[in-house]
């Protein structure tokens, strides 16, 4: 079987002229091969130093084709039309001789896409929406997306979205965010078995360093926090706020660091560190960082949105921040703290178990159950 995935992907080229990509993607991509003979990826490819998290393809069954980058903030939008007839010309080409067609949604060259393979496309296809299907108040693009796949997707084609929402069109699929391979499942056993509680509690917080993901609520609620238990507090991740955020974390009474991006395997460190992971964010689909944090016994601690509450039950398996502000941060983080040791291996032993749904074996069964038929 051959398929070929259209998405937002960013790629970039090393020095030795190796085309890398956005590590979790990537990974997801590679571990396709297991379940079929050849892959296209047709994604754009930008000009800038790839960061620490992108990663190689690791087969020669996969091919990349490069198309236009397009998108930004405020004028930098139009370049999404002005790219659109060639990268439509590559995408058509480069999907010939695929048996599924994938596009990952929402994104901006979606306002052409999905009409093509929609009209122009005879290819069987299915999109892979990433971002928040219920939110109320998405982006302008991603709601006209998903009136789109609503109103116009034809029942042969499949949409998979994170969450079960049980409202939606039968072609409307829950799917799990696939993040771990077999390796991180037998990592994960040992870092939840080894936890130590005997000295000091780590936080983390993995993700881009912005308002939107949370990290001022995050520093401004430890500044309010008085407790000795408390030890590190890692920031996993890299944006323009980076010296911002430092600075202000500099009147923290605790250990604070900011890693910058980190490849995965100072990321799956950073986990084993920490007890607790923080993801403060106004809006998610399900991040792939909840998964692969339950799988190594951090406990969560995060908003109440989208599907997160399908998998995170507040004080069960984790705690659910609602309403978003920083006081509900603080109070939950002091909740936590107040966890006793059986309890907490009690949770972050329930949470490794069920985070072998967030693996790529599960994820690849799954498509061959449901969408590849």
């Amino acid at each position: 079987m051959k398929i070929a995935i259209i998405s937002h992907t960013e790629h970039y080229t090393k020095k030795d002229g190796t085309v890398v990509g956005w590590g979790s993607t990537i990974k997801e991509i590679n571990h396709l091969t297991e379940i079929v003979d050849k892959i296209t990826h047709i994604a754009p490819l930008h000009s800038i130093k790839p960061p620490l998290s992108s990663l190689p393809y690791n087969s020669t069954s996969i091919e990349f084709v490069p198309l236009k980058p397009s998108g930004g903030k405020f004028l930098k939008k139009l370049s999404i039309l002005y790219t659109a007839p060639y990268n439509l010309i590559k995408i058509h080409k480069a999907i010939k001789n695929a048996d599924y067609v994938q596009f990952r949604a929402p994104t901006g060259m979606g306002i052409y896409v999905l009409p093509y393979l929609k009209f122009i496309n005879s290819k069987k296809y299915w999109v892979k929406y990433a971002g928040n299907w219920k939110d109320e108040q998405m982006p302008l693009g991603n709601k006209v997306q998903k009136i789109w796949l609503q109103k116009c997707l034809p029942l042969k084609n499949k949409v998979t979205v994170n969450g079960n929402w049980q409202s939606e069109k039968k072609n409307v699929l829950p799917f799990n965010n696939p993040c771990l391979d077999e390796n991180d499942r037998l990592l994960g056993k040992d870092s939840t078995k080894n936890k130590d509680l005997s000295n000091k509690i780590n936080f983390c917080f993995v993700g881009a360093l912005n308002n939107h993901k949370g990290v001022d609520k995050i520093i401004n609620a430890f500044l309010k926090i008085n407790n000795d238990l408390i030890g590190t507090i890692h920031f996993a991740g890299d944006g323009v706020l980076k010296e911002k955020y430092t600075s202000l974390a500099n009147n923290i009474k605790y250990k604070v660091i900011f890693h910058g991006a980190l490849p995965k395997n100072e990321l799956t460190e950073i986990y084993r560190q920490s007890h607790f992971i923080l993801l403060p964010s106004k809006s998610e689909g399900f991040p792939k960082v909840i998964g692969e944090a339950m799988n190594f016994g951090c406990i969560p601690i995060v908003s109440e949105v989208s599907c997160i509450n399908q998998y995170i039950t507040d004080k069960e398996n984790g705690f659910l921040i609602s309403p978003l502000s920083e006081q509900q941060i603080q109070t939950k983080i002091e909740e936590a703290l107040l966890l006793t040791e059986k309890s907490f291996f009690e949770i972050i032993n329930k949470n490794y178990d069920k985070a072998s749904i967030f693996t790529y074996k599960y994820y690849n069964n799954q498509l061959l159950k449901k969408v590849f038929i």
